[in-house]
């Protein structure tokens, strides 16, 4: 394992669709080293894909203003070709991967009519509302309230957690209890809610472990939602279609990103002699390829449909790759640092009450903690797997 090899991890990792789509990948490479994401503020950017029709390509339709209604090929040779060229991370994704599909499959014309445009256009952000302190992975644990009033509007009271974007959004869709005596997902509606409320809705930031602040707390003091997504009571529905898009083309995106970070650790045991020195680092960092390039296979069979029993499968293959993904991510991450040996519990400062100073590899290590957390705990990715596809019993639930 050479400079050479190290340097090659992960460029060929991701292409695999040969000619069908070399056009579409040849176009999306050359927008992208024109249109350079170099001094564009998060919000400029994201005009920026708008005016270049690349939001909402994958919404199968150019309605609303998509330069195409892009295959799942195409939107996975987009999504490669978006991480390759190390593009920043998207404020925008959560109004177009995950609200708008589900307006698409669940909402009146009027809502797509009025909320796709924004979204398209690069200038209406979304967050989302769900976990609370009390509701993480159990969402159907959520006591948020929303009290229907007169004119058919609802007054939202109560609190969310580790809402991402919520600083910068201009609308949250929250899951709310409509029906106050209901319990579980029973009585739960899907809201659309404006942030911008003075007085009715506060964002705090949540500082992390990195000194960063990704994530934030909401809290609803009788904010005003205009409107439901499909109708008072179908919030479950409407909210578990809705994660099902969360392991949609973004994952083989994701998996870009976790190709330049392996690579970049193979570089860092490469260039100090640690791969040289131990034959067990060797190991793991071989083994970390590999296991990598079998959640790609794994992920390009899910999305292709190869499974038969789809309303068993779609909830299993999802829980499988959230657990496979989060524990490769999270040995990464101790491999990083076992890559830089006792140099690794140093940083480079400066240090601040504010923020620790630490660099890119120590920030991977602390961040990945949360990867078996986040998105659905790994106790509850094997509940999900045991109930829904295993058919064992449920567990007793107080």
């Amino acid at each position: 394992m050479d400079d050479v090899s190290a340097e090659s991890f992960g460029e060929s990792f991701g292409e695999c669709f040969g000619e069908r789509d070399a056009a579409f990948r040849d176009e999306a490479r050359a927008w992208l080293r024109a249109h350079p994401p170099g001094g564009h503020t998060p919000r400029s950017w994201e005009r920026e894909l708008g005016r270049g029709g690349w939001i909402g390509i994958g919404w199968r339709t150019t309605e609303y203003g998509s330069r195409t209604a892009a295959t799942l090929d195409q939107q996975v040779v987009w999504a490669e070709e978006y991480a390759r060229a190390h593009a920043p991370a998207r404020l925008g994704h959560i109004g177009e991967h995950l609200l708008a599909p589900t307006l698409l499959a669940h909402g009146s014309r009027t809502q797509q009519d009025r909320y796709l445009p924004g979204i398209a256009r690069g200038e209406e952000v979304w967050c989302q509302g769900y976990s609370e302190p009390g509701a993480g992975s159990d969402l159907a644990g959520v006591r948020t309230a929303a009290v229907r009033e007169s004119d058919g509007s609802y007054r939202v009271t109560g609190q969310k957690i580790w809402t991402s974007h919520a600083r910068d959004a201009d609308h949250c869709f929250v899951l709310a209890r409509t029906d106050p005596g209901s319990r579980r997902h029973h009585g739960l509606s899907f809201l659309l809610v404006p942030m911008d409320q003075p007085g009715r809705i506060e964002v705090r930031p949540i500082r992390q472990l990195t000194g960063t602040a990704e994530f934030n707390e909401v809290f609803f003091d009788g904010a005003h939602a205009r409107e439901t997504v499909g109708g008072e009571g179908a919030g479950w529905r409407v909210a578990m279609g809705l994660l099902a898009l969360e392991r949609g083309a973004s994952t083989l995106a994701q998996q870009i990103g976790f190709a330049q970070e392996l690579r970049d650790v193979v570089r860092d045991a490469v260039d100090s002699g640690a791969v040289d020195r131990d034959p067990v680092l060797r190991h793991r960092l071989v083994r970390q390829w590999a296991e990598l390039h079998t959640l790609r296979w794994n992920a390009l069979r899910t999305l292709g449909g190869a499974s038969h029993n789809a309303a068993c499968d779609a909830a299993g293959d999802a829980s499988v790759a959230k657990l496979l993904w989060a524990r490769w991510h999270q040995r990464l991450g101790e491999l990083a640092l076992a890559v830089r040996g006792a140099a690794a519990t140093a940083g480079p400062g400066p240090w601040t009450p504010e923020a620790y100073g630490i660099d890119d590899t120590q920030r991977l290590f602390l961040f990945t903690r949360a990867d078996t957390v986040y998105g659905g705990s790994d106790e509850i990715q094997r509940t999900v797997i045991a109930e829904r596809v295993l058919g064992l019993p449920k567990e007793p639930r107080p």
